[in-house]
């Protein structure tokens, strides 16, 4: 990530549904957990950038001490633990214009079904057997999926990417096959 991109990224001055903001903080996974399998089920993925105050949203950077702790192998073997499918994410460590560093941790969205908490951990807040989102109908926050909007927009998100994939595989559905389909859907 360069420091154009980190900047762009500041910009926004706010917490999205696909940028969250963190302090000046070691790697934890039970700290980042519930961030990163919710922003595997956005359609874009999304942003956490470490090194800005939650509330205040004032740039402090990370401190070298804590940017030693993020890294990568174990920060993916922690979250595949409780991860299904796994959540594909990395970090990088890009210069502000203001010359302190940052970490950005950057989750891609899922590749073809939604990212499903495996097993519990009360210490990082998550349950096994739920689906985290953040959601866009409230003040934004990483959490279970708790109305069917949100659900809509999973499901909706995963329809389009097992079609996509099966697509670039050679599958298709030709216009006998359809209309079989669509007499055997009314039928339901």
């Amino acid at each position: 990530m360069t420091t154009e991109e980190l900047e762009t990224l500041m910009e926004a001055r706010a917490e999205s549904q696909h940028l969250d903001f963190k302090t000046d903080c070691p790697w934890n996974v039970n700290t980042f957990a519930k961030h990163i399998l919710a922003m595997s089920n956005l359609q874009d993925g999304g942003r956490m950038i470490i090194g800005v105050e939650d509330k205040t949203l004032r740039r402090i950077g990370i401190s070298s001490a804590n940017r030693a702790t993020f890294d990568i192998d174990v920060m993916r073997d922690q979250i595949a633990s409780l991860a299904d499918p796994h959540a594909i994410f990395r970090v990088d460590f890009p210069k502000g214009r203001d010359g302190k560093d940052y970490a950005v941790i950057t989750v891609l969205p899922f590749r073809e079904i939604p990212v499903i908490c495996k097993k519990d951990s009360p210490p990082a807040g998550v349950t096994a057997g739920v689906v985290y989102y953040r959601n866009s109908t409230r003040r934004v926050e990483s959490a279970a999926v708790s109305n069917s909007t949100d659900m809509r927009d999973i499901i909706e998100l995963a329809t389009v990417r097992m079609m996509q994939r099966r697509a670039a595989v050679g599958y298709s559905v030709l216009p006998d096959d359809a209309a079989k389909l669509e007499a055997e859907l009314d039928g339901l």
